[in-house]
């Protein structure tokens, strides 16, 4: 996806009543999330390129003009970045991602190049053209603490889920089983434009072109299907909560190599 593509308003969606406390924003084709403590609140990753002002807007509806104690970052995939640098220097925050993300973050290394092969599909088709990186936010970002706490949300926890990036982490709430999963995985096949523009909620593995590790990926899927979560929140696709969403993640992660490795990876 080129940096300068409009967003028009018919892409931004609001998603309401994800969890408790717990409120997201689909963005053309990702969401960002925020998590209300008490009278802080904390967003999690920050959209494509050029969404920083619907992103404050939507927060003022949701918190009026709080801003948040922190930006945490499942990832630094550009479309999880887009609006990064901007929200964090207006709003004069930290920023906090795994110690394994920071060299993506602070100007020191871009991303492999994404495999416009894997999983067929136009979005696929495109990812070579992605942006790879890196941001440079400086001494404003920060490494999570390695005891799993989340600044300013002490009911979460975050996990680490290698596998799509080497630090992406998901966050996890077991008081009513709530799961932030980035792209761990997703709630849409994130290969297809079609399946982008339809939503239909259903679970797949995480986006195949810029997956770098799958032997990783696979056992974060299995992790994350031990805890058997309520609801899920993905990075792409829509949140999904019920009794049957602990099961359909148990399948995805007995049949990973099947419903999310690709075939050209699967061959090498």
């Amino acid at each position: 996806m080129p940096e300068g593509i409009q967003i028009s308003d018919r892409d931004v969606v609001s998603l309401d009543h994800v969890a408790a406390d717990v409120f997201g924003l689909r963005i053309l084709l990702v969401n960002v999330f925020a998590i209300r403590s008490a009278a802080d609140w904390v967003l999690i990753d920050a959209g494509l390129p050029l969404s920083a002002a619907r992103i404050r807007r939507w927060a003022q509806d949701q918190f009026g003009e709080r801003k948040p104690i922190a930006i945490v970052q499942t990832h630094g995939h550009f479309d999880h970045t887009g609006a990064l640098k901007d929200l964090a220097e207006e709003w004069d925050v930290p920023v906090y991602a795994h110690q394994l993300e920071l060299p993506y973050l602070q100007g020191r290394e871009k991303y492999p190049t994404p495999d416009g092969s894997a999983g067929g599909g136009f979005m696929s088709v495109m990812a070579p053209f992605y942006p790879r990186g890196p941001i440079d936010l400086g001494s404003r970002v920060h490494a999570l603490a390695a005891d799993g706490s989340v600044p300013g949300l002490t009911d979460w926890k975050w996990i680490h889920t290698p596998g799509h990036t080497r630090g992406h982490v998901s966050f996890w709430r077991e008081a009513d089983r709530t799961l932030i999963v980035g792209d761990a995985f997703c709630t849409t096949a994130q290969e297809s434009m079609t399946a982008i523009a339809t939503q239909k909620a259903e679970l797949h593995g995480p986006p195949a072109y810029y997956t770098a590790d799958w032997d990783q990926a696979k056992r974060s899927v299995e992790l994350l299907a031990e805890l058997r979560p309520q609801t899920v929140a993905p990075g792409h696709g829509r949140p999904m909560s019920g009794a049957d969403v602990a099961d359909s993640l148990a399948t995805l992660a007995r049949d990973f190599d099947r419903i999310a490795r690709p075939h050209t990876e699967r061959a090498a």
